[in-house]
């Protein structure tokens, strides 16, 4: 790939490659888990986010934003704990477009008995590392993510695609 494509910088696009295939290993992993537990992975991590809060509620941008997802898939997502029973919405008062998700008793109970059952599969899936290797990918993991973010920032659609970005329509 390096000779066809000399100007591809070869250690950031494997990286880019091993992290990617280690995600869909990763979903192959777990996804036999979390079917039997009867929740997706991700509806599994707001139940656990709502458990974390002190008051067992966020808003759906909130929970998109923490969970890694877009807000439309978090829509289908709290649309599903909500006909589960798991978890309730409601509009704040005083601004009836803002909604806030509750973690229901249901909720509770649920996250609560998908813990045994996950409990092994995470320690087998993270085995063949030593605790020093944990907290070094830990903490690499953690500087990826914030070098991502910060290169989102810096990124401008016209410096990848070379247009002028459209104005928008207040000029």
């Amino acid at each position: 790939m390096g000779r066809a494509l000399p100007d591809l910088p070869m250690v950031e696009t494997a990286m880019v490659r091993l992290i990617r295939s280690a995600a869909a290993e990763m979903t192959d992993f777990f996804e036999p888990v979390f079917r039997e537990i009867g929740l997706s992975e991700n509806a599994f991590h707001v139940l656990c986010l709502l458990l974390a809060t002190e008051d067992g509620q966020l808003s759906p941008s909130d929970l998109s934003e923490l969970v890694g997802t877009s807000r439309a898939n978090m829509t289908k997502i709290i649309e599903s704990l909500a006909t589960s029973g798991y978890a309730s919405r409601r509009n704040v008062k005083h601004d009836g477009r803002r909604q806030v998700i509750a973690i229901t008793e249901s909720g509770k109970a649920a996250a609560m008995a998908a813990l045994p059952t996950l409990s092994r599969p995470l320690k087998m899936a993270f085995s063949s590392l030593t605790a020093e290797e944990m907290a070094q990918l830990d903490a690499l993991l953690r500087k990826v993510v914030v070098s991502f973010d910060n290169g989102a920032l810096e990124l401008d659609a016209t410096t990848i695609f070379g247009k002028p970005a459209k104005e928008d329509r207040h000029g």
